[in-house]
């Protein structure tokens, strides 16, 4: 087996103007899964992360000579845990969630400060480089982001897209059984059915994000979209339009 994620580790790894990623490792039942955080540098020179991954000193270190981190965001409903590790070190930056986290049993109890729900006022935090469309299904909604000047859109568990040959034998084959394995991955089928029952604004909001076209498209597991981005992302999301 290959190495399971996408070394350098820990590092911000520039993919485009004012945008990197940083690439992690997570465990899902005792097994390693790549996870990835993406870094945006916004009008005012300010840092906002997307996803973070786990909080080292070395990445915050690394990241702070690319500019003050001034927001972090819990993108969807289930990419939060990393951010109390941040938050930890950084009182001072802003965060933002989608809309229901913070009532959230787990999250409630994990005392984790959220101050704004998405999109709020974004544009105007933001610079107006960053469009934010949500999108609500049962129990989980996700806030895609679009970076204006790349045309980088940053997503979470909308796209999967796990190469096989990254990941051990059983979360291989159940990877392969929900279908999000490369070169054609897509959210696992759970996560399909929980964005179908957002009926037609969830379909909606899919194409919305399809008609931005984007030059890039980042997502938290797998092998990203460098090339050829948009098709893919209508592939990807052709269930849910």
């Amino acid at each position: 087996m290959t190495e399971v994620t996408y070394p350098p580790l820990g590092l911000p790894k520039r993919v485009a103007e004012d945008v990197w990623v940083v690439d992690g490792g997570h465990e899902v039942a005792g097994a390693p899964l790549p996870v990835r955080m993406t870094v945006l540098r916004l009008p005012d020179g300010s840092l906002l992360l997307h996803s973070p991954t786990r909080h080292t000193p070395q990445t915050q270190a690394a990241l702070e000579e690319l500019g003050r981190i001034g927001h972090v965001v819990a993108p969807n409903t289930v990419h939060w845990a990393y951010v109390q590790g941040w938050q930890a070190q950084l009182a001072s930056a802003t965060y933002w969630s989608v809309p229901g986290l913070r009532k959230r049993r787990a999250v409630v109890k994990s005392a984790l400060r959220l101050d704004h729900d998405l999109p709020g006022k974004v544009q105007q935090a933001w610079g107006g480089a960053v469009d934010c469309i949500l999108v609500r299904g049962m129990g989980i909604t996700e806030a895609a982001l679009f970076h204006r000047p790349s045309r980088t859109l940053v997503l979470t568990d909308l796209v999967v897209n796990v190469e096989q040959d990254k990941l051990p034998g059983l979360l291989s084959f159940g990877a392969r059984l929900v279908g999000s394995v490369a070169p054609h991955g897509k959210a696992p089928i759970y996560v399909r059915m929980a964005f179908r029952m957002g009926g037609e604004e969830a379909k909606a909001a899919a194409r919305r994000i399809i008609e931005l076209e984007p030059e890039r498209v980042i997502f938290s597991h797998g092998r990203w979209f460098d090339t050829g981005a948009a098709q893919k992302l209508k592939e990807s999301l052709r269930w849910l339009t």
